[in-house]
């Protein structure tokens, strides 16, 4: 059995679908109620409570950690995860961390997913740490405004960075999960070439066969839209680091061809795939 947790989210769906389709049973842990594939378990859980997991984890072989905003939920402990996995009787933790932990070491928010990491590695259990890079899944943020008036607002339109398909994530999530000679590796995962706001939007308008405008937000208006519903403090953090990447951050890694033996796939993939949610 292995326990996906995030199941229902970008990277936590097509890991779950991959994993079923390679023949092994899955339990699938998401906070509400939610389709899985045929064959898979689902277990409502929250992991600010790692309590709850507790029977999501029973006989578990492997654990696929995502913890988004369970690693700052009040009175979170994350560390209590992988303790529950090792009593559960787990034997290997793939953990979703971020490509800021080497790159912007000092944020609270790096801070704490380091501390994470250093929990995994001093566990005694085979691990595998993944620190992706931006996601491609964060121009859905755009989708409404597409939709409605063919429109991406954004700031900071003409800086880009290697973003990352959540496929590819998922794809190696699952080889970490799965083959053996994985343990012990820290993955950096980008995309194959660095690509701006104003350039995503251009694929997308290609896929939807359709002209989208791009309009360059203010560093301001960008910080009011994204504090409604994120952190000020981690609204800030990333406009600094979407604003001013620094050399590590333009770095496409080598990381995804290692482990799948093929090039990450290119933003334009993600969109075609996608474009249903900008039509």
């Amino acid at each position: 059995m292995i326990v996906v947790t995030g199941a229902t989210g970008n990277v936590g769906r097509p890991l779950t679908r991959a994993l079923a389709e390679a023949g092994e049973q899955v339990t699938a842990v998401s906070r509400h109620a939610a389709a899985v594939p045929d064959g898979v378990r689902h277990v409502t859980a929250d992991l600010a409570e790692p309590a709850g997991l507790e029977p999501a984890l029973a006989g578990a072989k492997a654990l696929f950690l995502l913890l988004s905003g369970d690693l700052h939920a009040a009175g979170a402990s994350p560390a209590d995860i992988i303790g529950a996995a090792r009593a559960g009787g787990v034997r290997r933790v793939v953990l979703l961390s971020t490509q800021g932990v080497a790159t912007r070491p000092f944020g609270e928010t790096r801070i704490a997913m380091r501390a994470l990491e250093d929990v995994l590695r001093e566990s005694g259990l085979e691990w595998a740490i993944l620190r992706p890079g931006g996601f491609a899944s964060n121009a859905l943020w755009w989708a409404e405004s597409i939709r409605t008036q063919r429109v991406v607002a954004a700031p900071f339109g003409d800086v880009g960075v290697p973003i990352i398909d959540p496929a590819d994530i998922a794809e190696v999530a699952a080889a970490c999960l799965l083959d053996d000679r994985h343990t012990g590796g820290v993955y950096e995962l980008t995309g194959p070439e660095v690509i701006t706001p104003r350039g995503q939007a251009e694929a997308i308008a290609a896929a939807l066969g359709s002209p989208v405008r791009f309009h360059d937000l203010t560093r301001d208006e960008a910080k009011a839209a994204m504090a409604r519903s994120m952190p000020a403090e981690l609204a800030e953090d990333t406009l600094t680091i979407l604003g001013s990447p620094n050399p590590a951050e333009l770095r496409v890694s080598p990381d995804v061809r290692r482990v799948l033996g093929r090039a990450p796939r290119p933003f334009a993939d993600w969109a075609a795939r996608n474009i249903a949610a900008f039509r």
